[in-house]
């Protein structure tokens, strides 16, 4: 049988097919469908079976990551919305927060709310902090705002009204209202997409979910009716924020838990091949068509947060904590009004993408530069696959950039990677050193299309002296999405001072998640001796606004004093001291329904005899104004043999991607093959 992963990029569409009878893995690439990108995978897929001749009926799974939802949010091209909460918070949106992203800077602007004034209405209803009703739903009222708003042209409708985190009842009357008044239109519930308090966060959060939801329903439709006319009888599913796995049914419901679906896949698989080669702690490095992600993983577990913002709005979602900058393959050099280089954030995409595709782009991008210093193949990419016009990239590069500022094209390609590696270094730095982490007791784990051709200058600007180069880098997200373990996490809120009977009833808010995650995860049909629950408490000290999550062993009515004991140690380890003396306030219990899929990474790479059997190629390649163009060795990756020595300056190419060796580097394959170069 067959299982395969799939990543959706800017630029290209990324599968890995694991053989479960062999255990082999397969790398396939296609160029992606921005217009429709179930396009792109249906095509790949169509493709994979034929080329390695497998039959539909063999494949038992398919996992996909993608990023649909955020470029949906990141373009306001989510549908018309219309938001109803309780009187005197309709401007709940608008106003925010007090905090500013950028406390000096007078030109940054929040962005306008994804739901327009005259489409956020109020109704008469209330509930008190806990919970208990001051004022019933008036369900005529309802009907009539509804009818409103119906005339505005809404297609979907955000329901958050006030402490529906402690007594849904109001808000789950309203959505039968709505499905009552307006049949067939796509309904969000705070209470079921985000249960806990912080009003602004939780609006934000619910109406995010309706405003790309009905879209992202019909894209995960169209997906699944294509897979299941190739003969393909699996439903795909989907990687979301935390690192898990969802069913097609399950991620309609919560589209927003897919914002970080692609790179989190990423981190997953990077976490599993780090622990698997004795790595345990990492800095990933993926960087594709558009952006760089960069994320922490230590003692082989990626960082989680709670809370981020897409595109300068809240989600308040587990999610694995990463950094996204806009440097890519694809983005755009040129010289701005005062005469400097920059690269990016702009990107060229997929279409027109880099001038040397040939696919109509004129203005030069990072890989145009890669392919004029020849760190690319000049000639053709994705093993002869793709030809590219160096030519042209020259031609863009000297019209664009050199002549502008007077250098030579040489100078100016290698200007072009040198500002991309330094944004790329002050992102590893904001999820490493500027969180209190040596980046030098942590490797560098590089993958992407354009990780590897990127990470050695990037590690040497940062401070990093390891580099770890998985096995076709390119398709690494798509690799995490056959790692990624199905899971939803649960909450209930306590805003209670934490007591032995207050403890008792967190407790019985921990069993009734747990028994609620057994019932969504036998929904996932996953097996009973594959489930596993995650148990936490969030908790603060009295008079503190945010709170740490402490993680639970198991629900023990005796444990009071020990939950006492692991908050002080959290707390200690988080910000330097603790207060024994300090009363403690419980804010919420969490679970983490997981269902465990195998993760065996064995040691498979085989190689050649020797390096120099592995070279394939000798090409000019040009790595800066010191030591100019070096006839570089160009290397087969899999032919590569297992722990011999290849000196920089060097190159190795494999189908997904390229990888740079600097002088005075030094690089090894070892078994698991990955490249591992060492300054």
């Amino acid at each position: 049988m067959y299982r395969i992963g799939v990543d959706v990029g800017g630029t290209f569409t990324d599968f890995t097919i694991s053989n479960t009878d062999t255990g082999e893995n397969l790398y396939f690439k296609v160029p992606s469908t921005p217009a429709d990108p179930s396009v792109a995978i249906v095509d790949g897929i169509e493709q994979i079976l034929d080329i390695y001749k497998i039959a539909p009926t063999a494949v038992s799974y398919i996992g996909h990551g993608t990023t649909v939802a955020t470029n949906m949010i990141i373009e306001r091209r989510g549908v018309p919305t219309g938001l109803i909460t309780t009187k005197g918070f309709r401007d709940v949106l608008a106003i925010g927060r007090q905090t500013r992203p950028a406390l000096y800077d007078t030109s940054i602007r929040k962005p306008e709310p994804l739901v327009e004034r005259y489409r956020r209405r109020e109704v008469d209803e209330r509930l008190n902090a806990s919970g208990e009703c001051l004022k019933p739903l008036d369900e005529s009222e309802l009907e009539g705002v509804l009818g409103e708003l119906a005339a505005t042209g809404i297609e979907s409708v955000a329901i958050s009204f006030l402490h529906s985190y402690r007594n849904a009842e109001h808000e789950e009357a309203a959505a039968r209202v709505v499905a009552r008044r307006l049949p067939g239109i796509y309904v969000s519930v705070s209470s079921k997409v985000l249960p806990e308090f912080r009003e602004y966060e939780r609006t934000s959060t619910t109406v995010l979910n309706a405003y790309v939801g009905p879209k992202m329903a019909n894209y995960f439709d169209r997906l699944n009716t294509r897979i299941a006319e190739l003969g393909v009888a699996v439903s795909p599913m989907t990687i979301h924020s935390n690192g898990g796995l969802l069913s097609i049914e399950t991620a309609k419901r919560l589209p927003v838990t897919t914002c970080l679906s692609g790179p989190a896949a990423g981190v997953i698989g990077a976490a599993v091949a780090g622990r698997a080669a004795g790595v345990p702690d990492l800095v990933t490095f993926d960087v594709g068509g558009t952006s760089t992600d960069v994320s922490l993983i230590v003692d082989g577990q990626p960082k989680l947060t709670s809370s981020r913002e897409v595109a300068g709005y809240p989600v308040k979602l587990p999610m694995i904590d990463i950094h996204v900058i806009g440097a890519g393959g694809g983005s755009v050099a040129y010289v701005d009004d005062a005469n400097a280089l920059k690269v990016g954030p702009r990107s060229a995409g997929a279409l027109p993408g880099p001038v040397a595709y040939g696919r109509g782009g004129d203005e030069p991008t990072l890989t145009d530069a890669n392919i004029c210093l020849n760190r690319l193949n000049p000639v053709a990419l994705l093993d002869g696959r793709m030809p590219v016009d160096r030519e042209a990239a020259l031609a863009s590069i000297e019209a664009r950039i050199a002549r502008p500022l007077g250098i030579s094209v040489e100078a100016a390609a290698f200007g072009i990677i040198q500002v991309a590696a330094a944004n790329m270094s002050r992102a590893i730095r904001s999820v490493t050193t500027e969180q209190g982490h040596d980046v030098g007791e942590l490797a560098l784990f590089a993958f992407g299309g354009a990780g590897p051709l990127h990470a050695a200058e990037v590690a040497r600007e940062s401070g990093i002296h390891r580099i770890l180069v998985p096995q076709e880098p390119g398709t690494m997200c798509a690799r995490g999405a056959l790692l990624s373990d199905v899971s939803l996490d649960f909450v209930r809120m306590q805003l209670t001072p934490a007591t032995a009977e207050s403890w008792s009833r967190a407790c019985a808010a921990l069993r009734e998640m747990i028994a609620e995650g057994d019932r969504w995860l036998s929904s996932e049909k996953v097996e009973s001796g594959a489930r596993q629950f995650d148990l936490a408490i969030d908790a603060h000290y009295a008079g503190q606004s945010h709170e740490i999550r402490v993680p639970l062993d198991n629900v023990d009515e005796q444990g009071f004093d020990s939950f006492l004991d692991r908050f002080g140690r959290a707390h200690q380890a988080a910000y330097g001291y603790d207060n024994p003396g300090q009363p403690v306030f419980f804010v919420g219990c969490r679970v983490r329904a997981v269902g465990r899929v195998p993760k065996t990474v064995a040691p498979s790479h085989v190689g050649g005899p020797s390096v120099a059997e592995a070279r394939i190629d000798v090409r000019s390649v040009y790595f800066g104004p010191e030591e100019g163009w070096r006839a570089s060795p160009i290397y087969r990756r899999s032919a590569l043999p297992v722990g011999e020595a290849v000196a920089g300056p060097a190159i190795v190419e494999e189908m997904s991607s390229t990888t740079v060796i600097l002088a005075r580097q030094s690089a090894a394959i070892d078994a698991f093959g990955n490249i591992v170069i060492t300054n």
